[in-house]
């Protein structure tokens, strides 16, 4: 039998296990709000510092990790310290004491990095270690865990670019989310009381998101040759895509490059160059693009019109997309790949329009159904109403019936029909939501749907989707609800999420 880290036998600090109760929240609030199949755990270790004590698993107790692996970890942390050059640069507000202690936790964090590698060649799952603090003669080291597979669905860009001040940019939304969290549990283990003031406020993890959204857009500012501590194109692309011109909304697509890029030709220029942030301007000039002719912009100002051209080398990482969907909504592309999706300010991982094991999971939870013809012809339906560009909602439920005799007076009425892709492409073309059974028929459109305030509402998301979430939660029958959005976000809700 391997042997495992050793359970403490007692707490090591006072708040031990108050800090990984409220990291284990944090981390599952934020991670599953860019997709729920990461399944986050927290783990927290202690390392001894200068004696031949075990390292020990200090939450939760059996954290499956072999305690032989970490026999030496801090000793070859030192050895990295001493043979790799320090990234942080001399800066009059830090000591050089503080400068080593951080290459120190540095060259620990790597350590443990690399044993976590070795564990996970081969699992379904992957570790990331956090920075190590030192409590009462241990480094305390928190490791998060993370399912491999939802980790390699997205892309991403090249890693290993820095800020000025050594810290490492963020070659995707997911990476940008770990940094964050580390950055947070590493303060909470700094106070005097480690772990004491960490609790998750609501709404915490959509702060964490933002930041996160944030740090991934200092990444193509750096490309672009500005300085990416002081960019802000993320806040720039989320207020250019608030705003409306003449009543309509801003739809186009901006591309980031610096002037003269060989992918680029200029059709034509503007005399005075537009700041970004010049947000009404730069929406008016957006009014001018089409699906082939784009704003061109250096990081900084709006150039010229102009359109891609040739073959871009992706490896250059130096040409970027800015795809404005609809309102209050864009996206981060680069050669063709959605590296993020912003909606009303708050980023998320790009998802597919639909996803057919997801939906027949789902199916198969609500109503257990398993039937292989009814599936299809309800997935038919689905993806039938994902095509709809303005967005719509169904709910399927066992009692469709009944619902639909109950809402009549706030919807219309139909005689029960089993939905075909010409159907529910006629009856998704108006609002309110289409009241459907699991064999598919349909009993009433346009029903504006009823229910009571739900803890999982969210204020991003705008009436379709909270309304739909509010009914499903408050119906006493089994219930799913599919949302489409305009931006082409679809969403299935049920009273019990995954």
């Amino acid at each position: 039998m391997i042997p495992v880290l050793a359970p403490a036998p007692t707490l090591l600090w006072p708040h031990q296990t108050r800090y990984h109760t409220a990291a284990q929240s944090l981390a599952r609030d934020l991670f599953d709000a860019l997709d729920d199949d990461l399944q986050p755990q927290v783990v927290v270790m202690a390392l001894p510092v200068e004696t031949d004590l075990p390292a020990r698993c200090l939450e939760p107790g059996d954290c499956g990790l072999p305690a032989d692996a970490f026999a030496n970890v801090v000793a070859r942390g030192r050895i990295i310290q001493l043979t790799t050059p320090s990234p942080y640069a001399e800066r009059s507000d830090v000591t050089p004491a503080m400068i080593r202690r951080k290459h120190e936790g540095m060259g620990i964090r790597d350590a443990v990095q690399e044993i976590l590698d070795a564990l996970d060649e081969n699992a379904l799952h992957q570790h990331f270690s956090g920075w190590p603090v030192e409590i009462k003669g241990y480094f305390v080291v928190t490791i998060l865990r993370l399912q491999r597979k939802p980790l390699r669905a997205y892309p991403s860009l090249r890693p290993y670019r820095f800020y000025t001040d050594g810290r490492p940019l963020a070659p995707s939304l997911l990476v940008a989310a770990m940094y964050r969290f580390n950055e947070e549990i590493f303060k909470a283990l700094n106070d005097a009381e480690p772990g004491a003031g960490l609790f998750v406020r609501p709404r915490e993890s959509e702060e964490l998101l933002r930041s996160a959204g944030k740090s991934l857009l200092d990444t193509p500012a750096q490309a672009l040759g500005l300085d990416p501590a002081a960019a802000t194109l993320f806040a720039t692309c989320n207020t250019i895509s608030s705003l409306r011109y003449e009543g309509a909304e801003g739809v186009g697509k901006l591309l980031l490059a610096r002037r003269g890029h060989p992918n680029i030709e200029e059709i034509f220029a503007l005399t005075c160059p537009t700041d970004l942030t010049d947000y009404r301007a730069v929406r008016k000039l957006l009014e001018m693009t089409t699906p082939d002719v784009h704003l061109l912009a250096d990081g900084e100002n709006v150039y010229a019109l102009g359109r891609l051209t040739g073959k871009y080398d992706a490896e250059r990482e130096d040409l970027f997309v800015i795809n404005f969907v609809t309102h209050y909504a864009w996206e981060l592309q680069h050669d063709g790949h959605v590296l993020l999706r912003s909606h009303y300010g708050l980023p998320g991982l790009p998802r597919t329009r639909l996803n057919r094991t997801g939906f027949r999971k789902a199916l198969k939870r609500t109503f257990a159904l398993t039937d292989h013809a009814k599936i299809e012809r309800l997935w038919d339906v689905v993806l039938e109403a994902s095509r709809q560009k303005h967005g719509t909602l169904l709910v399927i439920t066992t009692e469709a019936l009944a619902e639909a005799d109950r809402l009549k007076l706030q919807c219309t009425l139909i005689e029960p029909v089993p939905l075909t892709p010409l159907i529910t492409r006629l009856v998704t073309s108006i609002d309110g939501a289409v009241l459907l059974d699991p064999e598919g028929y349909c009993y009433s459109i346009g029903v504006i749907l009823d229910g009571r305030a739900s803890g999982r509402g969210d204020s991003t998301r705008g009436a379709r989707y909270n309304s739909a979430l509010r009914y499903v939660e408050s119906s006493d029958y089994p219930c799913l609800a599919v949302v489409v959005s305009e931006d082409g976000l679809v969403d299935i809700i049920t009273s019990e999420q995954e």
